[in-house]
């Protein structure tokens, strides 16, 4: 090879040129791309709270099949949990988007998607709304406008009336608020039947009932974040002697609900059995809370507070099939 300068100059057979100075090889910034797309699906999968939508599962596909008396079609359960995730995942970035202030103030908040740039605000709130046309839609159309509209209707109830208006008003916020969390049962159960009833209601209370001793033995552990973040969460604002009796009040009357609704819906032995065992076990932890009000101790409570819940719900679905 000759240069400008008329010199000879010789490159080794086989050698690659680096790149010239800034410029990335197209490989890299695929990987980059890749990369970036990843990290912002992430981001927006986050926003939907997708550990909280674990427990959609766990009680509406026993609803349905109580409701139904057996199986229902795949289509219909799929159609269900599909649109009662979206309504949920739209309700949890609704609440991220309204709580992006307290959430940078609290450690287990800290690094939530609006906190750190993920996604903007205005981006959250575009993607809540899409979830929950999205939800409403297909709901109607798979199922029917009775499911389509408690799936919104309580989605709505836990941005505007818990995350907005209660939470940083009222001690009692996640007890009102949880109606929310317990209204997928009647979504289940009108998807199956096109209607309520008793057996429904008393499920709902169940899981009306199950939310506070579930989510104030977390706020035991995270009573500090609380404070930091000024929520007026029962043990910030209470003794942990009150709010220890608080939650084993609410145990109790969660487990006599479990038993309404075994005699309302007629359940066998392998539901009674299950709910009386498990139902003993969530208030034995409960009454050590009362005796030693710890953080470990309130973890216990609130760990198998979810156990609980999915032993009762597996065990109405089991008993109605071996039946």
């Amino acid at each position: 090879m000759v240069s400008k300068t008329g010199a000879l100059s010789v490159r080794p057979t086989g050698a690659v040129e680096a790149p010239a100075l800034g410029v990335v090889p197209s490989h890299a910034t695929a990987q980059a791309g890749t990369r970036s797309w990843l990290s912002r699906a992430g981001a927006y999968l986050a926003l939907t709270k997708p550990r909280i939508i674990e427990l959609l599962l766990v009680t509406t596909i026993p609803t349905m099949v109580v409701a139904h008396h057996g199986w229902p079609s795949v289509g219909l359960v799929l159609a269900t949990l599909v649109g009662g995730s979206l309504s949920a995942g739209g309700a949890n970035a609704g609440n991220m988007f309204l709580e992006r202030d307290i959430d940078a103030l609290m450690r287990r908040t800290s690094r939530r998607p609006l906190v750190i740039g993920a996604v903007t605000p205005r981006a959250a709130l575009t993607f809540a709304l899409a979830l929950e046309a999205a939800a409403f839609v297909l709901l109607w159309w798979a199922d029917n406008l009775l499911s389509a509209s408690l799936a919104v209707a309580a989605a709505a109830f836990y941005v505007f009336v818990y995350t907005a208006l209660l939470k940083r008003r009222s001690p009692q916020n996640i007890v009102i608020g949880g109606a929310a969390g317990a209204v997928p049962v009647l979504v289940g159960w009108a998807a199956v039947t096109g209607s309520l009833g008793w057996a429904p209601f008393a499920l709902f209370v169940l899981v009306f009932l199950w939310t506070p001793p579930h989510f104030w033995a977390l706020a035991i552990r995270y009573r500090e974040d609380y404070a930091r973040a000024e929520v007026p969460m029962m043990p910030v604002v209470r003794s942990l002697g009150r709010t220890s009796a608080e939650i084993m009040a609410y145990a109790v009357a969660t487990v006599g609900c479990s038993l309404v609704f075994g005699v309302v819906a007629g359940m066998g032995w392998t539901y009674w059995g299950t709910a009386l065992v498990s139902g003993a076990v969530l208030l034995a932890l409960c009454g050590r809370l009362l005796v030693q009000r710890t953080a470990a101790v309130a973890m216990q409570v609130f760990h198998w507070s979810i156990t609980y819940l999915s032993l009762v719900f597996v065990a109405m679905a089991v008993d109605v099939l071996l039946r």
